[in-house]
């Protein structure tokens, strides 16, 4: 008897670990309501992803520095996604609205090779508000470098729940890390 109940509680503790749907998290923060302006000259808010798994990060076109394999490997990003048929929109903040306007971050995009029908740059604010917003909402601080054209951001790519929270953060600049957001996006999706 003490046999079978070893054995049942083994089968039970395998059948847990296979049917495993969720993902370790290391975040928990609901997105402030926004509605910004995308690189189309069109406006996206928290609304319009309501009911979407989505994936955000922080960048701007003048960046010399992280911006550039952030967004390589965004880009590598929507091409697994693509390959593996799942529907997860991307969204770009800029951090230098000032400079970024809809025509800069659509060109940046493009020369990027970013395919702009799941993917969405945005602007259309002021510093401040990226800034309350980009630390409010995310946990990623955002600092203005004085006496030069860079701001210094983070480097993490954030997956957002179709509730509005964001549920996970991912090192931005390690190509590795792509894979592990489509391993997490096939438990949840």
């Amino acid at each position: 008897m003490k046999h079978i109940k070893w054995c049942l509680l083994i089968f039970t503790v395998f059948l847990a670990a296979c049917g495993n749907n969720e993902i370790e998290t290391n975040m928990s923060e609901n997105v402030a309501d926004f509605e910004f302006t995308t690189q189309d000259n069109e406006k996206l808010g928290l609304n319009d992803l309501e009911g979407k798994w989505w994936i955000a990060d922080f960048i701007f076109t003048n960046c010399t520095t992280v911006c550039l394999p952030m967004t390589s490997n965004m880009s590598q990003l929507q091409d697994l996604l693509q390959e593996e048929g799942m529907d997860v929109q991307l969204i770009s903040f800029t951090v230098d609205p000032e400079n970024d306007s809809p025509e800069v971050l659509k060109k940046y995009a493009e020369s990027n090779g970013a395919e702009l029908s799941n993917w969405s740059y945005l602007t259309g604010y002021d510093y401040e508000t990226i800034k309350e917003f980009s630390e409010g909402s995310f946990r990623s601080e955002l600092h203005e470098d004085p006496g030069s054209d860079q701001i210094t951001h983070g480097i993490r790519f954030f997956l957002v729940s179709p509730e509005g929270e964001v549920i996970k953060n991912y090192y931005g600049i390690d190509m590795n890390e792509v894979e592990t957001i489509i391993d997490d996006l096939k438990k949840v999706l």
